[in-house]
């Protein structure tokens, strides 16, 4: 696999992931992912990025429900 940006050879390995919503910031230290050996550059797969979204869409909930309480 080969990285798009770089052409760099890819490898499997933990990667960081960060979002920056209205509400919070959220950072993932080691989220399994291709990681380009040349650049660094991270491509997570199907299953890596509906977990993803399922932890922001529970931050989502969550941070409504403390807006709630104020």
């Amino acid at each position: 696999m080969k990285c798009i940006h770089c052409q760099g050879e890819m490898e499997w390995k933990a990667a960081p992931f960060q979002v920056d919503r209205k509400a919070y910031h959220l950072t993932l230290e080691a989220v399994p992912a291709w990681v380009c050996k040349q650049c660094g550059e991270p491509y997570f797969e199907e299953r890596e990025v509906d977990r993803i979204q399922d932890v922001i869409r529970q931050m989502d909930q969550r941070t409504e429900e403390l807006a709630l309480c104020s």
